[in-house]
């Protein structure tokens, strides 16, 4: 039995009743579930990683990609965290994969958050000079890419790094009709303003005519309760 079929046969040996008959309703779109709790899933995760750790990044990716493409979340959440654990075997040319990986395989916020926040988010922190690339992302016409755009630098935001590129992402998305979108960047402000509160205020400040109010709201959220009351006045 290969890695990828002890995956599903140890989910499927976890199916929670409860989790799996409410998991649809974090989400607009429908979703795949199983029905696993995620504290389950990142254990079995963790437990298979370390049958195959030894093996080259390029066989683990195409264990990844095999699991991404159930469509089940789960199994998502599998192949992002292995990726994430190869972190410190990352090459530049590793982009293009992840990016394939958004584009054609994630389907709701779940997927593209733990793929972004983790794997790609390391990955930028790694090599920088990728941010570019994010901000291509920006005019995709999958709401997920967009999403991605901003989440990825959900972490290396939240410990103050790249915050130019953070508000040119955040204008670039700004006037976006996709509350999902909106609430990304609005949560990529958030973080950054955990370093930089006084420039993510003024930013907030500056567009709060055009901002939608759900990241407006995101954006914010983390602020002393003046500076939320001054932020929120039309």
């Amino acid at each position: 039995m290969n890695v990828v079929s002890k995956v599903r046969q140890e989910l499927r040996k976890n199916v929670d009743s409860h989790t799996r008959h409410y998991s649809g309703s974090f989400f607009k779109e429908p979703v795949k579930s199983i029905g696993v709790k995620v504290p389950v899933v990142t254990k079995i995760a963790e437990r298979l990683f370390g049958q195959i750790e030894h093996l080259s990044k390029e066989t683990i990716f195409g264990f990844c990609e095999e699991l991404l493409k159930s469509g089940y979340v789960e199994e998502a959440f599998v192949a992002c965290r292995w990726s994430d654990f190869l972190k410190d075997r990352y090459e530049p040319e590793d982009f293009e994969v992840f990016e394939h990986w958004l584009n054609t395989y994630v389907s709701n916020w779940a997927e593209c958050d733990t793929l972004c926040n983790h794997t790609l988010g390391t990955f930028v922190e790694n090599y920088p000079k990728y941010v570019e690339r994010l901000k291509q992302w920006t005019q995709s016409q999958n709401r997920w890419v967009k999403r991605g755009a901003a989440v990825t630098l959900i972490l290396p935001a939240r410990k103050g790094m790249f915050l130019d590129d953070v508000f040119e992402i955040a204008d670039k998305l700004l006037l976006d009709g996709d509350d999902l979108v909106q609430k990304g960047y609005g949560w990529m402000l958030k973080e950054a303003s955990k370093q930089h509160q006084e420039e993510v205020f003024n930013y907030v400040i500056r567009n709060r005519a055009e901002m939608p109010r759900t990241a407006l709201r995101y954006a914010i959220e983390k602020m002393p309760q003046d500076l939320r009351k001054e932020a929120m006045k039309k």
